[in-house]
């Protein structure tokens, strides 16, 4: 965010987002050992959500003026028009099985209300809060992810899955600056008093 120059980096900011990555290690159970499938998959994650940082820059620096319902719809078309190509090379559709209802029917959910709404509605919130409060979301994910083992497919949540997404809040609040003012405000309060 520090490199828009359209909002600040403050110390502040800084801690919020290293308590969330804190928050996220717990969540995940801790560190992984180096080179085993599971930490490729967090590096991958990672990768995944500073990617997704760099969209939410480069979205409101070029797009701001853009209607968020026709940058979601370009960019949907542009990136089904490479992964077209990519896994025609790739996975060769023409030699699998047809897919099913239930999977066509999947795949249309996921492609309306995942992407193309998710899509929308990301850049509609870069456009009105900015770049930082729509990353806050990416810190969201591996809780609602855990949340939605637990609802759906009955999975149990374990302890230090429960801290890591009690940090993973405070992070949130921190970033935010909404705690840290009020804290500032009653210390305030209490040194006029």
């Amino acid at each position: 965010m520090a490199l828009s120059g359209e909002e600040r980096l403050s110390a502040r900011r800084v801690a919020g987002v290293a308590t969330g990555l804190v928050g996220v290690v717990i969540l995940r159970g801790g560190v992984e050992v180096a080179g085993s499938g599971a930490s490729v998959g967090v590096l991958l994650c990672l990768a995944g959500a500073l990617s997704y940082g760099l969209a939410a820059l480069m979205a409101r620096r070029y797009l701001q003026d853009s209607p968020p319902l026709a940058t979601a719809t370009f960019q949907l078309l542009a990136s089904s028009a490479i992964m077209t190509v990519v896994a025609g090379i790739v996975e060769r559709p023409w030699r699998l099985p047809l897919p099913s209802a239930t999977t066509w029917a999947a795949m249309i959910g996921f492609g309306a209300v995942s992407t193309a709404l998710a899509y929308i509605v990301f850049f509609q919130i870069v456009r009105r809060s900015g770049a930082s409060n729509v990353m806050l979301v990416t810190l969201l994910i591996p809780v609602t992810a855990i949340l939605l083992g637990y609802l759906v497919l009955g999975e149990h949540i374990a302890v230090s899955e429960i801290v890591g997404a009690l940090v993973i809040a405070s992070a949130l609040l921190l970033i935010d600056g909404r705690v840290p003012n009020v804290m500032v405000r009653l210390a305030w309060r209490n040194k006029v008093e």
